[in-house]
């Protein structure tokens, strides 16, 4: 039985799984829903779970501690200034996991992992404003 056994390891080494979580949990802040397999996204639901909480207490403590796990500045912002204050009156739960069928190649059960009550422009946001700083620049020339 596997009784107090802690969490997936995933079938790969510590600073793999730390570094996926650090990049995974940066691209769920940024667009606030990513699609992933299954496992991971019940696995990283337990992290940004944890980050946001994090978030909503907002001192430099907590964004020392978050910057530490998310490695990078841009995301530690954003957790800090909009998706704290965000869930300030929540009480955990930020996160949903939602099955999405398997994937074609090697049927690995596949998860969209979105926050609740997320900002539907979040997604593709970054690429939007690269295709327009990309054509401003291509009509000045």
């Amino acid at each position: 039985m596997r009784h107090a056994r802690g969490y997936r390891r995933l079938n790969r080494t510590h600073e793999h799984r730390k570094a996926l979580w650090a990049n995974m949990a940066g691209s769920l802040i940024e667009h606030e829903q990513i699609k992933t397999t299954l496992p991971k996204a019940k696995e990283l639901r337990r992290i940004v779970e944890k980050l946001v909480t994090l978030g909503k207490r907002g001192d430099l403590h907590a964004r020392r501690q978050a910057a530490a796990q998310l490695k990078q500045d841009k995301h530690v912002a954003k957790l800090f200034e909009v998706l704290g204050p965000r869930y300030k009156e929540r009480q955990g739960g930020y996160v949903r996991v939602l099955k999405a069928g398997f994937r074609y190649g090697d049927m690995a059960p596949m998860a969209i992992i979105e926050f609740v009550e997320r900002d539907l422009d979040a997604k593709g946001a970054a690429d939007r404003a690269r295709l327009e700083a990309a054509e401003v620049a291509g009509d000045e020339d």
